[in-house]
């Protein structure tokens, strides 16, 4: 139909390869996600560098500020089970080799609700006229979200990398479908994926 976007189904290889309990803590969480966006590698480069198409893509995120030239801070509320809460998220960008990809590391803190820190390796590579969005990311958990254990912190991880991914997508292919006035209800989000941002995600 004209005038929409075309997300296509993506490979999603996401899996939790190893979970340990430390202490008080989730060390070790791996996560790896590869997606195919309908758009060339520069415009999704460009959309990953854009604050208000990730602020847009990430469920849950009432603000996205730039705090330095490769650094940023969130707000994110995120809920995994029973718990709830406000996160800050500070994050900085390394290795910038545009348009092929960055390393994002990222921390966020959420009060009681604990604390999460990590980091993911993006990548990008073209395939014909689209994109494939390649990351592997790696995030520690700790707080009342580690008490909830590995595997419903890993599911609502997955869930939130699949909404991000197929919004993101759809922003990069068209960035002037994200709404003018953004003053929406605030909605939670899982633990975001978009770093495992620590992870991206909480």
């Amino acid at each position: 139909m004209a005038g929409q976007t075309e997300v296509k189904p993506h490979r999603c290889c996401a899996q939790t390869s190893y979970a340990r309990i430390v202490g008080k803590g989730i060390n070790d969480m791996e996560m790896n996600f590869e997606h195919r966006i309908a758009a060339s590698r520069e415009q999704v480069w460009t959309a990953l560098n854009d604050t208000d198409i990730l602020k847009a893509a990430i469920t849950g995120c009432s603000s996205m500020e730039a705090t330095g030239e490769n650094s940023f801070k969130a707000q994110i509320t995120a809920k995994v089970g029973p718990v709830k809460a406000k996160f800050t998220f500070d994050i900085a960008l390394s290795d910038i080799d545009p348009p092929n990809g960055y390393t994002i590391t990222a921390e966020g803190q959420g009060g009681a609700a604990g604390f999460a820190k990590g980091g993911a390796t993006v990548s990008l590579r073209e395939d014909g006229a689209e994109t494939i969005l390649a990351y592997s990311a790696k995030a520690n958990v700790g707080g009342k979200l580690a008490q909830l254990g590995a595997r419903l912190i890993d599911g609502a991880a997955q869930k939130m990398a699949n909404e991000f991914f197929v919004k993101f997508s759809e922003l990069a292919a068209d960035p002037s479908s994200i709404a003018v006035d953004q003053s929406v209800p605030e909605k939670e989000s899982g633990i975001p994926a978009w770093a495992w941002l620590v992870g991206l995600l909480a």
